[in-house]
């Protein structure tokens, strides 16, 4: 914030008349400092580069807009940015948040008075979600992680079990923390690694995450029962 207590708000949104009418509405509210900005990373970079920001508002919700959230957590991780949306699926919260979002906003549901309190809160630190969004997220975090293997030509090599073994062990689980997690014995985890080296043609747990890391991508998983 700037020493007279402003927040800094940047909004970048693909549409140039929304995007200055947000920002232009943004201006009434006496302690934010509001600039608008073109929809990409390199002109944001250099807005926040020469005059930084607090929080960064983000208009949409489809995969370009995902890639900026991500960009900016990962290149700005000191400034809180929040997605702004028409509507909002369970998928779209849970990736926004993964993305590092520290907020979803709602203009199907929300007045505008409320966008105002949800930039003070992400400002401070805080995150901001209703409770449907929030057992979005945490469904999400329940789920055990998969990894969808696959071999040069494209075809699945694994079994949905083997695949959430892979995953687990991608994530530096042991062998005993993969069994407690998926409710399996040691023995049976040991038996599964074994067939996972042989369908792979690895031989050890650093060639499998090598092999994980530059043949596979994450997917949807749902709980699987414990059996071998």
């Amino acid at each position: 914030m700037l020493s007279n207590g402003s927040v800094r708000i940047v909004v970048a949104d693909p549409g140039t008349i929304r995007c200055q009418l947000l920002a232009r509405a943004l201006r009434g509210r006496r302690h934010f400092a509001v600039t608008a900005t073109s929809f990409d990373a390199a002109s944001l970079h250099n807005l926040l580069v020469s005059q930084g920001a607090d929080v960064v508002l983000v208009h949409g919700e489809q995969g370009p807009d995902l890639k900026l959230v991500r960009w900016l957590h990962v290149s700005h991780p000191e400034i809180a940015t929040v997605m702004l949306v028409e509507s909002c699926a369970q998928q779209t919260v849970v990736d926004a948040f993964r993305a590092g979002a520290k907020g979803i906003f709602r203009f199907d549901q929300n007045p505008f008075r409320l966008l105002c309190k949800c930039v003070d809160c992400v400002a401070k630190g805080q995150i901001w979600l209703n409770s449907e969004e929030m057992h979005h997220v945490l469904d999400a975090l329940s789920e055990v992680p998969a990894l969808r293997v696959i071999n040069a030509k494209g075809r699945q090599l694994l079994t949905a079990r083997e695949e959430q073994v892979v995953a687990l062990v991608a994530d530096g689980l042991s062998n005993r923390e993969v069994a407690d997690e998926l409710g399996l014995s040691l023995h049976t985890i040991k038996k599964y690694l074994l067939r996972i080296f042989d369908k792979l043609g690895v031989s050890t747990r650093v060639e499998l995450v090598l092999y994980a890391v530059s043949h596979g991508e994450n997917r949807h998983a749902e709980w699987l029962p414990g059996q071998s």
